[in-house]
């Protein structure tokens, strides 16, 4: 790189975290996750509002594949600290509640995303018909695990008979939507002539379980925290994995979130906490708004007319009323009250950055073309902005804390719904 270049880098990556912190903090100040101030500083540099006034001189072409791979390694990083905290064990002695509640939130919007998936394949260009309907049922049905556990923790919901039960039942819907992802990402033949390569992931998940989880117990100290050369491992552990998922055609999204959801959950609690917080601060300060960045040079409304003002009230009314009807019904056929449901199937429209993600997923492979993924990416915002607010509504502050007096749990969802 020419020291022009190496100015213009850093500069531009001061600016994306300064502005990502400060409309972070303003997002906060209205009651909104700051993942909305953040995405929304992406767009703003991006050429919605100035066209390529701003990003062409903050982010000229020299530097944006350097910005893209930083932004790879925040994706990855924070894929990881997903999988570190998803936990299966939230989903047992349920029931049969949260299983239910999961998939009906993830079917009936999957459905209804497939159907218009078939309606706007006739104006949006795809690499791939089948990947295409297939890609806009997942992006209707995610649930982002990592916004809706913090819109918990500030409601005072988290140890309540709802807290516990919606993160469940995020947790599923992550699994089962990186799944159908990865599922889709085959579909769309992003390996080319090395296809076959998908067919190691079997001795490759083989490996990760019965190997290198067996050698993580062994990262930490006798107290409990990382061991001093551990932290090294665990980086070098997760960029290895994330290749490996890459190399294969899978995406390198899918190798981060497992090698973060094989970190052992048995006395690791500490271990996990250093993890979390090493490379999260990392991610969440410097690399994730330069993701964001990325993510918003791709976002162009300015010309979206009235059939791009259409296409995003259909996808707007799909979205959030797939998900919204899902889970209510699901919930109510378990004798959920109404409000509990309602406010349940609020917190499952939540889609965050997790959303964000599959969207850069879709459009780096084809699949989606630039007009609808900005169109997308506006549903994704929407529906998060929406969450905290409606909750609130539905439940008042006052029921909130009633029901964290009478409710709180202490052992996940088995102890809160065993009555």
């Amino acid at each position: 790189m020419k020291a022009q270049h190496i100015t213009e880098l850093l500069i531009g990556l001061a600016v994306v975290v300064l502005l990502a912190r400060l409309l972070g903090a303003l997002a906060r100040r209205f009651d909104q996750p700051a993942v909305i101030g953040e995405v929304l500083a992406g767009i703003l540099l991006g050429p919605t509002l100035f066209g390529d006034v701003i990003s062409s001189h903050l982010f000229p072409a020299d530097i944006r594949p350097q910005l893209a791979a930083l932004a790879t390694v925040g994706v990855a990083l924070f894929m990881f600290t997903v999988g570190l905290e998803w936990d299966v064990a939230k989903a047992r002695g349920s029931g049969g509640l949260v299983v239910t509640v999961s998939l009906s939130s993830i079917l009936l919007p999957f459905g209804l995303g497939s159907a218009l998936g078939l309606y706007l394949l006739r104006e949006h260009q795809s690499s791939n018909s089948t990947a295409f309907v297939l890609f806009m049922g997942l992006a209707m049905s995610i649930t982002a695990f990592p916004v809706l556990a913090r819109i918990l923790t500030e409601r005072g919901l988290g140890r309540t008979t709802l807290g516990v039960l919606a993160l469940a039942c995020a947790s599923i819907d992550d699994v089962l939507a990186w799944s159908v992802l990865a599922a889709v990402t085959v579909i769309s033949g992003a390996a080319g002539a090395d296809q076959w390569r998908v067919l190691l992931f079997v001795p490759y998940l083989l490996g990760m379980l019965f190997v290198v989880r067996p050698l993580l117990r062994r990262l930490r100290t006798s107290s409990g925290a990382l061991a001093p050369a551990g932290f090294a491992c665990v980086l070098a552990g997760l960029l290895l994995s994330a290749g490996a998922t890459e190399w294969a055609g899978l995406h390198f999204i899918f190798g981060a979130f497992l090698f973060g959801a094989i970190v052992p959950r048995e006395q690791t609690e500490r271990l996990r906490a250093q993890l979390h917080d090493q490379l999260g601060n990392l991610g969440q300060t410097l690399l994730l708004p330069v993701f964001f960045l990325t993510a918003g040079l791709n976002v162009d409304l300015s010309g979206i007319g009235l059939g791009g003002l259409r296409d995003v009230g259909l996808i707007l009314l799909v979205a959030i009323g797939g998900k919204f009807a899902g889970a209510f019904f699901a919930a109510r056929g378990h004798g959920m009250p109404a409000r509990q449901s309602a406010a349940l199937a609020t917190l499952m429209n939540t889609r965050g950055l997790t959303e964000l993600i599959a969207l850069s997923v879709g459009l780096s492979l084809g699949i989606i073309d630039r007009e609808l993924y900005s169109l997308m990416v506006v549903m994704a915002v929407v529906t998060t902005a929406m969450a905290g607010p409606l909750l609130r509504w539905i439940l008042p502050q006052r029921l909130v804390e009633a029901e964290a007096a009478r409710e709180a749990v202490p052992g996940g969802v088995r102890a809160a719904l065993r009555e």
